[in-house]
């Protein structure tokens, strides 16, 4: 099991102490660090400030949103950061959800699986450089027909520092979990619980199985953040991890359209993130972060006493997952590899 560290979204600005806790990570022996993007700040430019300053570290998009860019404008992206890093870059990329890519990016979100599939196929095709691209799906034209009829095949200018950058999906229905062990090298899951390991091992299977599928469940990476708030009081730690569950449960999407929604639905938690739902988008914030229960943030989460901890991480480890992502500070981040390590 390998270990990553998780800058997460920013707020209002960039996340304090992240450079340090970066190179804590990368001395402590960590495989790679994840920055995100929403609506906000973007993914690939911290990467590139903080892989500056580290060597080995991999560098994560987690997760690059395709509506945000072009097919061509990704791959240029990540073949720069890759001759910058030397070879460290690691492609996540994800459709994210109506809301923000009709609303922020105004692009069109349906049929969200067949564009990742006609996505990752353009960005590959540039990515190895051994031909001008021409493509024509539903969703990508390149060369764009119509228009002033000069658009012609190209190819990129720059040479690739590796012919073939991992691409990761981040995905959560069984649908798209199986697209990403079809098409690429790694799964992102946002919110993995050791309790749908057999759903999620399940859906893989199906994708290793389609003809010409690119991995095996041997080599195909899956990087989850694994979230622990450690500390004598079980309930008090859980509240450290409420609000984020309130968030994606009740507030983010649409009512029937939420795909964090359906995720803790999947695993139970269907009539307790109604009612959270409810309470989020009725603007009681307060008490829909209340309404999350124990059980719920104990299926997604380590919290409580360190020996509690240790007791449930096996169950963690004996799951599809490859690679843990955790965030701490870099005072923490010493305790927290020794705790994983075990």
């Amino acid at each position: 099991m390998k270990l990553g560290y998780g800058t997460g979204y920013w707020g209002s600005g960039p996340p304090a102490g992240a450079l340090e806790a970066i190179k804590e990570a990368e001395r402590l022996g960590f495989d790679s660090v994840w920055a995100a993007e929403a609506y906000g700040s973007d993914a690939l430019t911290p990467l590139a400030w903080w892989g500056a300053h580290t060597t080995r570290l991999k560098l994560g998009t987690s997760i690059i949103q395709m509506s945000a860019r072009t097919p061509a404008a990704t791959a240029m992206a990540a073949m720069t950061l890759d001759h910058l890093s030397e070879g460290r870059v690691i492609l996540g990329l994800g459709a994210s959800g109506p809301q923000v890519v009709e609303g922020w990016y105004g692009q069109p979100y349906p049929k969200p699986l067949a564009r990742t599939r006609e996505y990752v196929s353009i960005v590959r095709s540039i990515v190895a450089r051994e031909k001008p691209v021409e493509f024509v799906g539903e969703q990508y034209e390149m060369p764009l027909r119509g228009g002033t009829g000069l658009g012609k095949p190209l190819k990129s200018t720059l040479h690739p520092f590796r012919a073939d950058i991992p691409i990761y999906l981040g995905a959560e229905g069984p649908k798209n979990v199986a697209l990403a062990a079809e098409i690429c090298d790694g799964w992102l899951p946002l919110f993995f619980s050791p309790k749908a390991d057999g759903f999620y091992r399940a859906a893989l299977a199906e994708g290793f199985a389609r003809p010409g599928a690119r991995r095996t469940a041997d080599d195909f990476e899956v990087a989850a953040t694994l979230m622990i708030v450690p500390g004598d009081d079980v309930e008090r730690c859980a509240d450290s991890i409420r609000p984020m569950l309130a968030l994606y449960a009740g507030g983010m999407g649409a009512r029937g359209t939420n795909f964090h929604f359906d995720v803790f639905a999947r695993l139970g938690y269907e009539a307790e993130c109604l009612k959270i739902q409810d309470l989020y988008l009725g603007g009681n914030k307060a008490d829909a972060i209340a309404a999350v229960p124990l059980a719920m943030v104990e299926d997604l989460a380590l919290v409580g006493p360190v020996d509690k901890i240790k007791a449930e991480l096996p169950r963690w480890k004996e799951t599809c997952l490859t690679t843990m992502l955790v965030s701490a500070p870099a005072t923490m981040l010493p305790a927290m590899a020794d705790l994983l390590s075990d």
